[in-house]
């Protein structure tokens, strides 16, 4: 598929969420950046990228990103970009099992602007910049305004988290819009926070952030969501049922939305069935958060389960969520896996 096709999707084709895992040198070196040069930092980070794209190439999958590679320390990430925060400087708990909290939150203090933009555009620049020309399409990934306040505590002028989100929706918006100017033709929203604290919040009122957040660039590029609940080092955060997400989230105004499966064993598989109805599935069938490598054999399985519920027209398969939790070894195989377990489906059906 061309990177500049917006229809003629292929059919059960194969793709990631966003993240993939950083290779030890760069979490080293992550650790020790005053150490560095900012010359010697960029080329880590285009080291790095080459590596992700190499082994996402490798696997053969469709649909490819920059692995978020960049999205490093705190000084790296989106929060850096932001001001009118105070970031945190250490994790409020740092001994014991792993888990969300240990993931602290950022004090505001003042009008949460972010001038020179999220970093995205640049990392979207250098994944074109290395990518083979008439490769895999290429995706871009970026946090939706709730999942992204979640890390920032309210204050007086931003008295709970919806205002929060109010105000860091149109810097999202914003970063959308660059993106479609940069060329880029397939993104991925993310917001696992919806699909998380959606058992106790209004679903509808998620519908109308996300729509409001992707209003300007909806039909200039393929876009995606990603509903998944929580994953730090293997732990899931929220209560996993899809049921209080749906049919509300239906009317999220995306082509394809991606769902976790795999890791909760294909429960509420039929939920597919009406995403089918209305647009394209992601079915996430391979386990980020398990060692256990699928076979190829696993897949073929998954991927006939999944035909049983929606058309191959309207299906796409992807790991359950990013894969920046996983070894790099096992992520490696788990691709290998599900794109060859996929080709082989594909190529019964005629599809290859």
């Amino acid at each position: 598929m061309s990177n500049n096709s917006l229809q003629n999707v292929q059919p059960m084709r194969t793709t990631v969420i966003g993240s993939y895992p950083i290779p030890g040198w760069l979490e080293y070196a992550s650790r020790h950046l005053t150490d560095f040069g900012i010359n010697d930092i960029s080329e880590m980070q285009d080291d790095a990228v080459i590596a992700a794209i190499h082994d996402q190439i490798s696997s053969g999958l469709d649909v490819i990103t920059d692995g978020e590679q960049t999205r490093l320390d705190f000084n790296l990430s989106f929060y850096g970009y932001l001001d009118g925060i105070d970031l945190e400087s250490a994790s409020p708990r740092q001994f014991g099992p792993p888990a969300h909290d240990q993931r602290g939150k950022h004090r505001i203090t003042g009008s949460l602007t972010a001038p020179h933009g999220l970093g995205v555009i640049e990392e979207f620049e250098r994944l074109k910049r290395l990518a083979p020309v008439d490769g895999p399409t290429l995706k871009a990934s970026v946090p939706g305004p709730y999942t992204m306040s979640g890390r920032l505590i309210p204050n007086e002028q931003y008295p709970d988290r919806y205002a929060v989100t109010e105000a860091l929706l149109p810097i999202i918006r914003k970063e959308l819009e660059k993106l479609v100017d940069a060329g880029c033709k397939e993104i991925t929203v993310d917001e696992p926070s919806m699909s998380c604290y959606g058992y106790r919040e209004d679903p509808e009122r998620f519908v109308d952030i996300f729509n409001r957040t992707i209003e300007p660039v909806v039909g200039k590029a393929r876009l995606s969501t990603h509903l998944c609940f929580g994953n730090y080092k293997g732990h899931p955060v929220g209560y996993r049922r899809y049921a209080p997400l749906f049919p509300a989230f239906l009317n999220l105004n995306v082509d394809e939305i991606h769902v976790e499966m795999a890791n909760r064993e294909f429960a509420e598989i039929e939920i597919i069935s009406q995403i089918a109805e209305e647009k394209t599935v992601a079915v996430g069938i391979v386990d980020v958060k398990s060692y256990y490598i699928e076979t190829a054999e696993d897949i073929r399985n998954r991927v006939k389960l999944c035909l049983r519920h929606a058309p191959a027209e309207r299906l796409a398969f992807a790991p359950d969520c990013g894969l920046s939790q996983t070894a790099r070894w096992a992520a490696r195989k788990k691709l290998k896996a599900m794109v060859e377990g996929v080709r082989q489906v594909r190529a019964k059906l005629g599809m290859e």
